[in-house]
């Protein structure tokens, strides 16, 4: 009888044993894949196991390159103000400047230069000359009243003419710019008709 319990309870030891084995493994096996995930989770979680952004490509390269440059100053080959329309008046030995308007006429002025005129006093106010060829009156008034040291072209004799005087409104006369500094008083001291060679400075 004794010897039956204690084979009785080797087998029962035994088995006890075999499943203690067993549920020690499937316990191991559950904790490796708790603790798998969870591996796998932290490095979802964490910003500095995670991918880096692609790098650009040569095209968004370019793009963010023109986009760049299109913020900065543009430079161009040619000014927003126009350059200021310039003359030179020689009558002798004695040169005068005078700052002409930016204006169909003035500018029809300058493309005929250089030229000589023979002017003469007229008044006691101007002394004009007649043109090559009649100036644009595109923008301009049916007529105006110069000051002393003005530019102007009286429209139907086709005059350039040079103020030294006051001379009041007059229907014709086209003010195309001023003469600098004493220019006036220096053209009211020249005495009867004149050479007078108008040019751009420099040509």
């Amino acid at each position: 009888m004794s010897d039956r319990l204690r084979i009785l309870g080797r087998q029962t030891t035994n088995g006890l044993k075999e499943l203690m084995t067993l549920l020690l493994g499937r316990c191991a096996g559950l904790a490796i894949g708790a603790l798998s995930l969870g591996l796998s989770s932290c490095a979802v979680d964490d910003p500095q196991s995670a991918s880096p952004p692609p790098a650009p490509t040569a095209t968004s390269a370019t793009t963010q390159a023109s986009s760049a440059g299109s913020t900065g100053p543009t430079s161009s080959g040619t000014s927003d103000e126009e350059s200021p329309l310039q003359i030179q008046v020689q009558i002798g030995n004695q040169r005068f400047t005078a700052q002409l308007d930016d204006s169909a006429a003035s500018r029809d002025l300058v493309a005929q230069l250089p030229v000589t005129l023979e002017m003469r006093d007229h008044g006691s106010v101007e002394k004009t000359g007649r043109l090559p060829s009649p100036l644009s009156l595109t923008g301009q008034p049916a007529g105006a009243d110069p000051d002393i040291g003005d530019v102007g072209y009286y429209a139907p004799g086709n005059n350039l003419v040079l103020y030294y005087g006051d001379q009041s409104y007059y229907n014709g006369i086209v003010v195309l710019g001023r003469l600098e500094g004493g220019a006036a008083g220096r053209i009211a001291a020249l005495q009867g008709t004149v050479r007078v060679t108008v040019s751009v400075p420099d040509q």
